[in-house]
């Protein structure tokens, strides 16, 4: 058994189909891999996250992973209700969106919901704002479905010191959106300058949809020259809620706020009598595209639940079928 004392510090700084390098805390980057009890009994680590490794001649193997501070995580691909970490120890959400034809507030609404749930300060970065028309309208339209998170625009291909305020030395923040929003060139950008990280590749968007290719396509985390670091993700065109009510009422605050005047404490908004938040659908103090996204994200919150609850119960119950056996055949094996 490998003792504390034989392994080092480190922070996982690429990751891709199960490839991955990290960054010891003493300085120099390693390849990594994860050891055989951490794939058979562990959470495979994600980039951000804290571990602690072996050294193995020019590369370490991973021993085990620190508990995540915060964590952005989507539902994996599949149909079953399991968790993907994109991001890990993060303390800053960008959810970065092109103000071009792929603009799409019902896809923000969705990252902002997920990013309330990471425990990460969201910022909603309207990209490409030399291609929008109206940039000040866009960011007033932004606002209003925004809540809490902070907003900004900016045109990365040109500067990226709009993002400087929220980055710090010791901060963490992760460029989190979809395909061709423009997160490499944000990421080439910030990161202007330091030697350790490599440019990435961009490419242009589709014309007719203003949609991207998958120009990143794996998660690493770049060292910034102000002090903080940057995690850039590639572009994710399904992204499964895996959030709960609280960061639901965060990302939809204005639904939050009438719900506490609803009739019944636990009304879903649907045929209850005396609902306030289908009173104000009704009379248009909430529009209808925002209700309906809302409905959406709330049917896909409570789905999470009841199989998170599922599952835990069906854990439970084999925990408890495999100790009840364990026991019947030590009584067995002691003629009891």
């Amino acid at each position: 058994m490998t003792q504390k004392s034989e392994l080092i510090k480190a922070r996982v700084s690429f990751a891709a189909h199960e490839e991955y390098r990290v960054l010891r805390d003493s300085g120099g980057e390693s390849a990594a891999l994860p050891s055989g009890a951490l794939r058979a009994y562990g959470e495979l680590p994600a980039v951000g996250d804290w571990v602690w490794a072996r050294p193995a001649f020019e590369m370490v193997l991973i021993e085990s992973v620190e508990p995540r501070e915060t964590s952005f995580n989507r539902k994996a691909a599949g149909r079953a209700q399991t968790s993907q970490c994109v991001a890990a120890n993060i303390d800053i959400c960008f959810v970065v969106c092109g103000l071009d034809g792929d603009f799409n507030p019902r896809r923000l609404e969705r990252y902002l919901v997920l990013a309330w749930e990471s425990g990460a300060q969201p910022v909603v970065v309207l990209n490409k704002a030399d291609l929008c028309a109206d940039p000040a309208a866009a960011i007033n339209a932004v606002r209003s479905i925004a809540g809490r998170a902070d907003v900004v625009a900016m045109t990365a291909s040109r500067s990226a010191e709009p993002l400087t305020p929220w980055l710090r030395p010791g901060v963490t923040a992760a460029l989190l959106g979809s395909s061709g929003a423009g997160k490499s060139t944000i990421a080439n950008a910030l990161t202007a300058g330091n030697m350790r990280s490599a440019k990435l590749a961009t490419q242009q968007v589709r014309e007719h949809d203003s949609r991207g290719r998958h120009t990143t396509t794996a998660r690493m985390l770049l060292p910034l020259p102000c002090g903080a670091w940057l995690i850039d993700t590639p572009g994710m065109r399904e992204l499964g809620l895996l959030a709960g009510k609280a960061s639901l009422d965060l990302g939809f605050p204005e639904i939050a706020a009438l719900a506490q005047e609803c009739r019944f404490a636990d009304c879903r908004h649907e045929q209850e009598p005396e609902c306030a938040v289908r009173q104000a659908v009704e009379e248009g103090r909430i529009s209808p595209d925002r209700w309906a996204s809302y409905a959406k994200l709330q049917r896909e919150a409570r789905h999470h639940a009841l199989e998170t609850d599922a599952r835990a119960m069906r854990a439970e119950k084999q925990k408890w079928k495999a100790i009840h056996k364990a026991n019947r055949r030590l009584y067995r094996d002691r003629g009891l």
